[in-house]
């Protein structure tokens, strides 16, 4: 799954905290996505959460949008 490749790369999220951006990632991928697609849509996630988005529903929402909007 991208997400904890991505997550695992950063080395700084607990268990809660990849349930969470697991969580997210599982709400926002489609099956007919590239792997390129899903990586962009882990990073955001990542991206997000580290800005400080910690709510899951804000998270999902965010993240749907291009980052640097």
């Amino acid at each position: 799954m991208p997400i904890r490749t991505r997550a695992n790369e950063t080395g700084i999220f607990d268990p809660s905290e990849l349930a969470l951006l697991g969580r997210v990632f599982e709400h926002l991928k489609l099956q007919d996505q590239s792997p390129e697609a899903r990586d962009a849509i882990a990073s955001r996630i990542i991206a997000n959460y580290m800005a400080g988005i910690k709510d899951e529903a804000e998270l999902v929402s965010l993240s749907k949008q291009p980052l640097g909007r």
